[in-house]
């Protein structure tokens, strides 16, 4: 294993120790998930609603250049409906005949907010939005991330601010030799990959 693969399983292993400490809240805030719902304990929700912001009192708090921009955030709404279509065409279609394996949409745009009880109506819809919305990048990207392996897996020499999870395994950039010999076999490489991914 090569000092880029150990720092990417650091990585790796820090992301699931965060999860498990996120995981953890469900007892410090009373709420339990079944399948998809998320529950929580009937004295929880009745004190949550009496933490929400009327509509009134929420407008009027609000800043006016939150308000006059509000048209231009959920205008963006439009061209994401119309790239989640066609990325998902790409990806039904293209993703079998490749036999990359599929993204899970499911574990990436997770729409859960509308079950918090201090949340006003307005909120709860700015929050589906933002979920929908951040979920739908973090799913094209994984999805651009296994193209990008399957078609072009070559390290840029450039410093990139962040990286996608495919991206350790693709061949060093002006690595000619290895990108000849290793080529075919990184382009298929997806076994670290759960069952179902």
């Amino acid at each position: 294993m090569n000092k880029l693969e150990e720092i990417i399983e650091q990585i790796k292993n820090l992301e699931q120790e965060l999860l498990q400490e996120l995981q953890q809240k469900q007892d410090e805030y009373f709420y339990i998930i079944k399948g998809k719902r998320v529950r929580f304990e009937e004295e929880t929700r009745r004190y949550h609603r009496t933490l929400v912001t009327n509509i009134r009192t929420y407008l009027a708090e609000a800043s006016i250049l939150n308000i006059l921009t509000f048209p231009i955030i959920w205008s963006c709404l439009v061209p994401a409906l119309f790239m989640d279509l066609v990325v998902s065409i790409y990806h039904s279609i293209c993703f079998r005949i490749y036999g990359i394996p599929r993204v899970k949409r499911s574990d990436y745009i997770v729409i859960d907010h509308q079950n918090l009880a201090y949340l006003n109506w307005i909120e709860k819809m700015n929050c589906i939005y933002c979920s929908y919305f951040n979920g739908l990048i973090a799913w094209i990207q994984e999805i651009g991330a296994r193209s990008e392996q399957y078609w072009c897996p070559i390290k840029h020499a450039r410093k990139l601010s962040s990286i996608h999870g495919r991206y350790h395994k693709f061949i060093s950039y002006g690595d000619s030799n290895n990108f000849q010999q290793r080529y075919e076999h990184v382009r298929r490489d997806f076994d670290d990959l759960n069952p179902g991914d």
